[in-house]
């Protein structure tokens, strides 16, 4: 059974940080293509940041500078580092994971990231 559990979110104060885990199960997550997408109330679901391995990353212009995507193979865990947040980063944050073998598609749960003095 595939998983994707999320944790890390909360609530922090504009400028402050926070850490994302998404920790998978249940496929090869070595070989997979991992990202973290975010929905805010109101608005569509959008890519924040992806990794295919240390090497190969892609990230929103939004976060650009602030955000770094990670990920450890032996944990099969993925994280998001999140610096100098903003309020416009509330968001339910998401893990998404792609195998590149079949192109099967998987979703976590989500974590709530609420910016807010």
């Amino acid at each position: 059974q595939v998983q994707l559990v999320e944790s890390g979110g909360g609530l922090v104060q504009p400028g402050g940080s926070l850490r994302l885990s998404c920790v998978a199960s249940g496929f090869t997550f070595s070989t997979a293509v991992m990202s973290w997408y975010r929905q805010a109330p109101g608005k569509e679901r959008e890519l924040v940041a992806g990794i295919l391995d240390a090497r190969i990353t892609n990230y929103a212009d939004s976060v650009k500078g602030r955000f770094t995507i990670s990920r450890d193979n032996d944990k099969n865990t993925v994280y998001l580092q999140m610096n100098s947040l903003k309020p416009e980063d509330t968001a339910v944050y998401y893990c998404k994971a792609i195998q590149r073998n079949s192109g099967m598609t998987y979703w976590g749960k989500g974590t709530l990231v609420t910016v807010s003095s």
